[in-house]
Formats: structure tokens, C-alpha cells, sequence
């Protein structure tokens, strides 16, 4: 029988780690879920991760979650952010799972950018050489301006303080996919059946709300679209973050109790 409290798997985005999660999953607990917050590969190693990140796929960090998602005694309820929200939409068309909320998502494949500055940071990535082949280490100044732009001085540099090298090879899936043969980050609409929360903030530059639109049109009469107001691209930090983790709760549990009657 489905607990109305299933278990909960928090999945962070590039650059990061588990940690990233933190106010969230006490915020989920406090409601009384079991929460994990796995951390990807090879982004446990700090500055200096081993050369085999830098062609590390979004396929190998997808893998290693669908493996550790097997162990659970039932269908989790995931939450992903950024890099994070697209590998949940990944594992929800391999798996079943209870439900999603999608914070800030990154594009599967297909999903085209729609704005300039997405256009132009995808270009600026050719600066770094073969960067498809290499770790990425973390810019303050770029993640300051458009990730963490929101957060006082003091936690900006906090945070960013833990920030890790980020994987080439599944960048350039993630924002060159129209050159990616493989299709890595390919998904099909139809075989995500949970229902799902996509919330994105207003002044997010990095997955601007236009994209993160298109990205919930795919799943059509499943998913709930919101804009935030006032929010940009950490949704899991961002002041106010408390109101986002709310909304979030709020309608995780509607879902599952209306499910629970259809048993």
C-alpha cells in the first residue's frame, strides 16, 4: 500500500552537492518525509576531482541515481534543481515515481533556448578549449551574476565556497545537445505519467521561464507551470525560499492525498 508519506530524493544541480539541498530537506522532514539528497559523481572530491568528471555523461550521473532509487521500498517522490530538475525528468521515464517537483529545470533534448543570453553563455563555453573533455572549475563572478545574484554578500560567497568542478562532456549535453549524437538528455514526454510542479523564478537568466514554459508544454494536462516573482535561479536559497519550499509542500501533499483516495 502507497504511504502518504513516500520517500522523498532531492537531486542538486551542476556545480554542486548534496549540500545545496539543506534548507529544503529540513523544511520536508519537519513535514515528516524521508528525505536523501545524494550527491553526483565525482562532485564529492572538492577542488580536484579525478580527470574522469571532465567526461562524465548525464547518462552515468542518471545511472547511478536510478541504481540508488531501486533500494527504495517504494516509488520516491523526486525534486530536482537545474541540472538536477532534467535528471529527474530522466528517471521519471525510466521509473515510476509518485511525483515531481521540478525547481528551475534544465531543457532536455530537443527543447530550444529562448533567449540571447542562453545562446551566448552556450557559445562562451568554447573559450575553455575542448571543454567537452574536461572538468569545469566553478566561476565566482559568473555564478555572483546569475545564479546566486539574490543572496547578501556574505552567503553568496558561502555558498559558492562549496562549489565543485562540474563535468565538460555533460554540459555540452545539456546545452549543446542539437550537436550531441547520442541524445543523452533525449526524454519521452509520453512515459513521464507522475504528476508534476515546475516552478521557476521571474529573473532567472540561466533557465529563463520562457525555456522552463516549454519544457512543462511537453508533459501537457500532468504539470502545474509556475513564475515566481522576485526569484531568480536559486530557487533552493534564494530569500524567500521558505514561501517556494512551502508552495511546493502544499501542493505535494494535495497530489498524494487524491491519490490515496484512488486506491
Amino acid at each position: 500500500m502507497k504511504r502518504l508519506r513516500p520517500p522523498v530524493v532531492m537531486i542538486h544541480g551542476a556545480f554542486c552537492g548534496g549540500w545545496a539541498f539543506h534548507h529544503w530537506r529540513d523544511a520536508f522532514v519537519a513535514k515528516g518525509y524521508d528525505v536523501t539528497t545524494p550527491t553526483l559523481r565525482h562532485h564529492d572530491c572538492g577542488a580536484y576531482p579525478p580527470k574522469s568528471l571532465g567526461t562524465t555523461s548525464v547518462l552515468d550521473y542518471a545511472a547511478d541515481l536510478e541504481a540508488e532509487l531501486k533500494d527504495l521500498d517504494e516509488a520516491p517522490v523526486l525534486v530536482g534543481h537545474s541540472m538536477g530538475g532534467l535528471l529527474a525528468q530522466m528517471l521519471a521515464a525510466r521509473m515510476p515515481v509518485r511525483a515531481l517537483v521540478l525547481l528551475a529545470p534544465s531543457a532536455p533534448w530537443g527543447v530550444l533556448p529562448s533567449t540571447p543570453f542562453e545562446v551566448m553563455s552556450a557559445q562562451a563555453l568554447f573559450l575553455a578549449g575542448e571543454f567537452w573533455s574536461k572538468p569545469l572549475v566553478p566561476s565566482h563572478w559568473i555564478a555572483a551574476a546569475n545564479a546566486l545574484d539574490l543572496l547578501p554578500d556574505d552567503e553568496r560567497n558561502e555558498v559558492f565556497s562549496r562549489f565543485v568542478p562540474e563535468s565538460g562532456h555533460a554540459t555540452f549535453e545539456i546545452m549543446h545537445w542539437f550537436w550531441d549524437l547520442k541524445r543523452a538528455t533525449q526524454i519521452d514526454a509520453r512515459a513521464v505519467t507522475a504528476p508534476m510542479l515546475c516552478l521557476v523564478g521571474a529573473r532567472d537568466r540561466v533557465n529563463p521561464p520562457q525555456t522552463v514554459r516549454r519544457v512543462a508544454q511537453r508533459y501537457k494536462g500532468r504539470v502545474v507551470y509556475e513564475e515566481l516573482k522576485g526569484h531568480s535561479h536559486w530557487l533552493i536559497g534564494d530569500p524567500g525560499w521558505e514561501k517556494v519550499a512551502a508552495r511546493s509542500l502544499k501542493w505535494l501533499g494535495e497530489v498524494l492525498a487524491e491519490s490515496e483516495a484512488q486506491v
